[in-house]
């Protein structure tokens, strides 16, 4: 269509001045328009041309006025053209002469807002130039005036535009929070002003979660984007962009063949449209699963470093220059492997030292490679010293996340550095080194020190929305009505919620790591058991009186599919009625698993422990052990710490004075495991509340200050957001998030109907789950099984359990106790500190 009109104002040559005027005006402006959209379909560079040819109709025109307005409207467009090729200082030189015709434009009068919508698009496009040349006081300053200039004139698609382009911004410097608060505000923006929420702002929601290290979520986010576009052949552009982040996100999640299809299907798309920086990126994944795999086989051939080498020297510098640091980088790491130190030492020299704006992954690469360069010239002192650099980079990022998966997702990106710290510091056969080590480099989520009650209207508002559509979508079960356009609009709320639990958080400061003086301090007659593995090496540090020890345990794979082959036989003896015979035969077959477990990992130690209560810091698959069926444990009061610094944190926990137990019965409960009039009638005060008692707000009510929370009631594990894990009531879900809030977390709950207690191990040994989250939150201790449990044997050992607690007992040792009964059926844990 834009070539029929050239075409048709091609047949006609006006003479009337004024005519002429607005003949010019229109071939320019279809000059113009034809240039962007042959940018799109055949690359920049005709889109170039085709501007060149609209900037020389320009000089025709007679009219200053008409001029300036043409000249505005053609720079801006070839600004983002420059822009999208990679060439930002050109684009901003554009750029610039676009706002200066179009503000000349703006004071000669006409349409206002028409007018300031054209200054505001530029001002948001030279915002996002400077952002990405890291001019971030410019940056913010032209986005934060096309902000209010787009409010003033009630432009609100231009200020969610501006606004989006803040969020880049706050992402470029660091501050993810402050980057995914800002686009859950743009899209409610958009949704408000019934307008279409751009693909764009899911990708840039996925940059940011990728950022904090949270790649499940960040591919999960683009895999809802990919079929919408792809399904759209006109953004070619973008459809590549998400592309390529779906390979970073599955590259960092170690799904190495999904990485590489999606980078190759990426680079075929930008290849096409010309962008040599987007090229390069994907050139650059299709390198690193390369890289990767080679490392991890041993098998280096000599072609790989040299192919590294040759990419990072084709590559235009300064512009690409942080590509070509990341693919010398990958050669030194492969020559290295290869043996030859020399070579790896020069190429690294070559590496210029991280900016101020690097991102994390780069500061983590740089350091991984100097660590590696100085062990393989046998500088063991000066490889730990740049580990321990970079985990205190890391420590720098980690401190302005928000949210609890913000904070536990950034282990990933030193992953690797704390993998060679672990291995070095083991190869040494150093136990009290390793167990600073250790302590260094896991679990580094609750090194955080909960704050006080933290108000968020939003965020209620956005639970009170699902919790009122569970209610719906129950009723509407119940009358036999169509459940999809509800389930579709609370899982619309739920994500929502989610998003704004990524920036919404309740941590304060950072706690120091736990010392071995202090733990030792501590623990008093007891023993501490952490648990580590480089490899398929198991390996535990035990800490008992003045002693630490470091015991090898064989191989962490045995181990950890032992400890998987419990937990299905466990689950398959749960319920009440089996009969007998299949009730011998899973018995028996867990105990064979119990008695593998116990040989490996707790027989050993036997000397060292003795016959102490233990504090145990499991590593990986280890978490899912329950401790108190392994037969050399039978009846042991032992606690389960992600940390000896969390261990040390909930033990030291300022007491106060013990508020009342809270005993809670949700719906759809057996009624053996929801007896708790049975339970209450252990303590002289407890609040009972079951039916519409067991209602969201009348139980946070009682649970804020409890000393004993009971919640007996159905769960569900939220692997998205470990704080939105909710328990069912009467009246809908009550999320962990919920419970985190409270002024006064219960300092201890127990969990009866349900598995939420450590449900997901994270890279960085950091468990999430319902139970951990009420941890970091401020809870020190909770009860809850690690694998089902048959309804009368949860009744029972509740009871059990309840009655030592009221007696006087410890919660470790009365736990203790009520497992030793029937260990088998009654695999609960003791989580944080008893």
């Amino acid at each position: 269509m834009l070539r029929r009109g050239q075409d048709l104002a091609n047949t006609i040559d006006p003479v009337d001045p004024v005519v002429r005027s607005e003949w010019l005006a229109t071939r320019i402006r279809l000059a113009s328009t034809v240039a962007a959209e042959m940018a799109e379909t055949s690359g920049p560079t005709a889109g170039l041309a085709g501007l060149a040819e609209a900037r020389r109709l320009i000089e025709d025109v007679p009219d200053p006025v008409v001029k300036a307005e043409l000249r505005g409207r053609v720079e801006h467009n070839r600004g983002l053209l420059l822009l999208n090729a990679g060439f930002i200082e050109d684009a901003i030189t554009a750029f610039d002469t676009a706002l200066e015709h179009k503000e000349r434009r703006l004071a000669a009068g006409g349409t206002v807002s028409v007018l300031v919508d054209l200054v505001v698009k530029t001002l948001r496009s030279r915002g996002t130039a400077h952002t990405r040349l890291g001019s971030v006081r410019q940056a913010r300053l032209d986005l934060t005036r096309a902000v209010a200039l787009a409010t003033e004139h009630g432009l609100p698609d231009r200020a969610a535009d501006a606004n989006h382009a803040l969020g880049l911004l706050d992402l470029r410097v660091g501050d993810v929070p402050a980057a995914l608060r800002r686009y859950q505000l743009i899209e409610r923006s958009y949704r408000q002003h019934e307008l279409d929420v751009p693909v764009l702002l899911g990708l840039n929601r996925a940059q940011a979660l990728m950022s904090a290290g949270l790649a499940d979520e960040a591919g999960d986010q683009l895999d809802t984007l990919l079929p919408e576009m792809r399904a759209e052949q006109s953004v070619t552009r973008d459809l590549a962009d998400v592309e390529l982040y779906r390979a970073v996100a599955a590259y960092m999640t170690d799904d190495l063949d999904l990485a590489r299809a999606m980078a190759s299907s990426a680079r075929r798309r930008m290849r096409r449209w010309g962008c040599e920086t987007c090229v390069a990126n994907a050139t650059l994944i299709g390198l690193r699963v390369d890289t990767r795999l080679a490392l991890r086989s041993g098998r280096v051939s000599r072609s790989l470093p040299g192919r590294a080498l040759a990419f990072a020297d084709s590559l235009p510098v300064p512009r690409l220059a942080e590509q070509a640091a990341i693919a010398r980088m990958l050669a030194v790491r492969l020559e290295i492997r290869r043996g030859d130190v020399e070579a790896a030492r020069s190429i690294l020299d070559r590496v210029p030292r991280p900016g101020k704006l690097a991102p994390i992954d780069y500061r983590m690469l740089r350091r991984l490679c100097r660590a590696e360069l100085a062990l393989a010239l046998g500088r063991r002192a000066a490889a730990l010293a740049e580990i321990r650099a970079g985990l205190t980079d890391l420590d720098h990022v980690r401190d302005r996340m928000g949210g609890l998966d913000l904070l536990s997702g950034t282990a990933l990106h030193g992953r690797e550095l704390a993998e060679l710290a672990v291995q070095l510091v083991l190869d040494g056969g150093h136990a009290r080194r390793l167990f600073s080590w250790l302590e260094r480099t896991r679990a580094q989520t609750y090194r955080y020190e909960p704050l006080t009650h933290l108000d968020n209207p939003e965020l209620a508002e956005r639970i009170a929305e699902v919790r009122s559509l569970t209610q719906s979508i129950h009723q509407a079960e119940h009358y036999g009505h169509s459940t999809t356009a509800l389930r579709g609009r609370r899982a619309e709320r739920l994500r929502e919620a989610n998003r704004l639990g990524w920036h919404t958080g309740r941590w304060g400061r950072p706690r120091p790591v736990a010392g071995l003086t202090d733990v030792l301090a501590r623990l008093g007659d007891r023993a501490l058991v952490s648990f580590a593995s480089s490899e398929d090496d198991l390996v535990a540090v035990v800490v008992v009186g003045s002693d630490v020890r470091l015991a090898r345990l064989g191989s962490a794979e045995r181990a950890a599919e032992s400890a998987r082959m419990l937990n299905a036989d466990l689950n398959a003896l749960a319920p009440d009625h089996l009969p007998e015979p299949l009730v011998r035969v899973m018995s028996a077959s867990a105990r064979k698993q119990a008695d593998r477990l116990d040989a490996q990992l707790i027989r050993p130690l036997a000397e060292l422990i003795g016959e102490r209560e233990l504090v145990i810091v499991p590593t990986g698959a280890l978490y899912a052990v329950p401790w108190g069926v392994l037969p050399t444990l039978h009846g042991r009061p032992t606690v389960v710490a992600p940390s000896a610094t969390a261990w040390l944190a909930a033990d030291r926990a300022e007491s106060r004075p013990a508020g009342r137990a809270v005993l809670v019965r949700g719906p759809g409960l057996p009624a053996a495991v929801g007896e708790i009039d049975k339970l209450g009638a252990h303590y002289t005060t407890a609040a009972l509340m079951s039916g519409r008692r067991a209602s969201v707000a009348t139980v946070l009510e009682a649970l804020d200050g409890a000393g004993i929370a009971h919640l007996a009631a159905h769960g569900v594990h939220e692997p998205e957001n470990a704080l939105f894990s909710r328990l069912e009531l009467s009246d809908g879900p009550l999320y962990a998030h919920e419970m985190a809030g409270l002024a006064h977390p219960p300092r201890q709950v127990v969990l009866a109907a349900c598995e939420l207690a450590l449900n997901r191990i994270r890279r960085g040994d950091e468990p999430l789950g319902f139970a951990s989250a009420l941890l970091a939150s401020g809870s020190q201790l909770v009860v809850a099984p690690l694998s089902r449990v048959g309804d009368q044997a949860c009744a029972a050992a509740m009871d059990d359990y309840h009655r030592s607690l009221a007696a006087g007992a410890r919660p470790a040792v009365a736990l203790a106790d009520a497992i030793a009964v029937d260990p088998l059926r009654r695999p609960f844990v003791c989580l944080g500190s008893g």
